[in-house]
């Protein structure tokens, strides 16, 4: 054997190795075994004070448990609803996911409200409303929702009880019966033993026994190797919360906790290094944040053995992304089907900082902490335990918001850039690369989007309302899912289509004190159809003066170009080459924007999207009914051509 090429190939193979350390971080580091020895046991575990601890109850934040208690008693008499048939057929029979949810989240809030207002009285008041909760939630067919069934005739909209499975929901509804039972446990036997009994049996029946012996989709990467997205930490946390409670055999218990790691590191293992979530700020509070929620009941089920992740740069990368994705105090990054002004928990994200020793993300959780008003979250529901023991020294915090200069996310392919860093004031610029099979993906690999002292100026709309067609077929049907109502071009009649083979290539990003500006060919993006040989877009924030888009192009033919901006204003043409937009600043002020272009290669066109569909009421929720498209049609397009568009005020 020649030496040197047996040396020169082992390099080779050692240099191309996966990051070991990085694999398997949650689940790796102790054998079942050990993991059972680690685990605090069942009769020992006191995640939080007893009901009976009053001097604990006494302690933490009474304003906000008062919030709790008014909301309570209210409520007391509060008729624990039956859910028809019909309600769950609306799925199939138009679309409608609202009308059922309504109903099922506002039973569990109101059963969480009650558990935490007698945590807080302590008189034994709430304890009847709270066991006819339970028993209602009980003798719900299925604990999730009509939009998580299975897409088939035989289902059609019902659930199948022999074939239970677990969906986001489902193992939600498992934690709040958990804390029913921890908290007032030796209450309900006092009424009856068939109360603790029916929990367990439920949960055994609907969460347990799936979670263990069925694969679920949520789990690992789906056929076309997509990585599990939110829906693997989201339930993989409530899992583990719920068999931390209610299993009482130790091997049964270390065994559901060991697979559930299993699973979670099926989603952290492919996570991006750089921590970017492609499903967007408002789908990280159940992404990279349930991640943490699942460590911090890991830790406090363990007397902290797994507290050496946080030290994981991936796991500090990923807390990080909140921040880093944040336009302004109001908006944040929304590509795909992100919001633009998603909700911040606060707390949640000030303990993530806290864990991962990073001052601005404590800074910026305490910045969003507010009184609590008296309306429980959906979701996340132990999340609020947290937070009541740690709400006084938020309360103290250090308050303010990073608002970095430049961020750049390689592996997600995401720019951020801001005139100042630590100020909204000037111009802000974010720009994607990425691909078409992104997770709540929408087909907009190159689309940007423009703000000004943190006010919307270009924007991508987002997501509208969730309906059977989201996530069907169809969903490239709806308007604001496709390329043609982003920031980006029609090409010969194409737009661009849905899979990881659709994606930016040639990507770069360079960002300097005066200038920050990401490159990226987007021909790949589009079908073979649209006859793109090349489409190298440029898209630069020139600091204290202007945005700039440059795109080179070379085509096999050229037919038909349209390029499409997407605002809020109602643009017009002022003078051939200037597009006016009526930008409306955070002081109430108008102040007009100019969209630059060359008048003689392009004719412009304003139209405002109609927004009549059950899809777009969710758009109207965080838009109003101002949504325009700018179109920007090429008079004679050429098979090679640049074109330029300048953003100035």
């Amino acid at each position: 054997m020649n030496y040197g090429i047996f040396v020169t190939t082992l390099l080779l193979l050692l240099v191309n190795l996966p990051d070991v350390a990085a694999q398997k971080l949650v689940s790796g580091k102790y054998t079942l075994v050990e993991l059972e020895d680690k685990l605090i046991p069942h009769s020992q575990w006191k995640p939080f004070p007893a009901a009976s601890d009053r001097d604990a109850w006494n302690a933490v934040d009474q304003e906000t448990l008062d919030a709790y208690l008014k909301t309570a008693s209210e409520n007391i008499g509060y008729e624990w609803p039956y859910i028809p048939a019909t309600k769950s057929l609306l799925i199939e029979r138009t679309g409608d996911r609202d009308e059922y949810q309504a109903v099922t989240f506002q039973k569990r809030r109101m059963l969480g409200t009650m558990i935490l207002a007698e945590l807080h009285e302590n008189q034994g008041r709430f304890i009847d409303p709270i066991v006819n909760g339970i028993w209602s939630i009980c003798e719900e067919s299925f604990w999730g929702v009509p939009a998580h069934l299975p897409k088939t005739k035989e289902i059609s909209g019902l659930i199948d009880v022999t074939k239970p499975f677990v969906d986001l929901f489902a193992a939600e509804t498992a934690t709040y019966l958990a804390w029913a039972d921890y908290f007032f446990g030796d209450q309900f036997d006092r009424i009856s033993p068939q109360i603790r009994k029916r929990i367990r049996h439920e949960t055994q029946t609907r969460i347990f026994q799936p979670l263990m012996n069925q694969h679920h989709g949520w789990m690992t990467a789906n056929s076309n190797g997509r990585p599990p997205n939110n829906w693997n930490p989201w339930i993989v946390s409530n899992w583990i919360n719920t068999a931390l409670l209610l299993e009482e055999d130790p091997q049964k218990r270390t065994a559901m906790v060991h697979k559930a790691v299993e699973v979670l590191d099926n989603f952290l293992d492919p996570y991006p290094q750089d921590g970017g979530c492609d499903e967007g700020p408002s789908y990280w509070g159940a992404a990279a944040a349930s991640l943490f929620d699942c460590l911090s009941l890991l830790n406090l089920a363990s007397g902290e053995a797994f507290a050496y992740v946080y030290d994981d740069e991936k796991v500090r990368n990923m807390g990080k992304f909140i921040y880093r994705a944040q336009i302004s105090e109001e908006y944040f990054l929304n590509f795909a089907d992100a919001d633009p002004q998603p909700k911040m928990s606060a707390a949640m994200i000030y303990r993530y900082g806290q864990a991962i020793q990073d001052p601005d993300m404590m800074r910026f959780g305490a910045f969003y902490w507010e009184p609590f008003s008296g309306s429980l979250p959906n979701f996340h529901y132990f999340r609020n335990f947290f937070e009541l023991f740690v709400q006084d020294e938020i309360r103290q915090a250090d308050k303010g918001l990073p608002l970095p200069k430049d961020v750049w996310l390689p592996d997600i392919q995401v720019m951020v850039a801001r005139d100042q860093a630590g100020t909204t004031d000037g111009f802000f610029l974010a720009a994607k690369g990425g691909h078409n099979d992104e997770s709540h993906n929408h087909n907009d690999v190159g689309n940007f989007v423009v703000y000004y002292d943190g006010q919307p100026l270009l924007i991508d709309v987002g997501r509208g309302t969730y309906t059977r067609k989201t996530f069907s077929d169809d969903r490239y049907t709806i308007w604001y899912n496709r390329s043609d109502f982003h920031n980006l071009p029609t090409i010969n009649g194409k737009v661009q289509l849905p899979g990881s083979q659709y994606k930016a290539t040639h990507v770069s990003h360079q960002g300097r004190p005066q200038v920050s500006q990401m490159t990226l060919d987007i021909r790949q993006a589009y079908p073979e159809a649209a006859g793109v040989e090349s489409w190298e877009r440029k898209i630069v924030l020139n600091r204290g003066r202007q945005i700039s888009l440059d795109d080179v192009v070379s085509l096999n033919s050229a037919t038909g170009i349209t390029y499409h901006f997407m605002t809020i204003y109602p643009a017009s043409v002022t003078r051939p080459g200037v597009l006016s937009i009526p930008f409306v600043g955070k002081d109430g002020v108008t102040k007009n924007f100019e969209l630059r272009y060359n008048a003689r290669q392009m004719e412009a066109s304003v139209e405002k999207v109609p927004l009549e569909s059950p899809e777009d009421k969710g758009i109207i929720t965080k838009w109003g009914d101002r949504i325009y498209r700018v179109n920007f049609e090429v008079k004679k397009p050429k098979a090679k051509d640049s074109y330029r568009f300048v953003v100035a005020n």
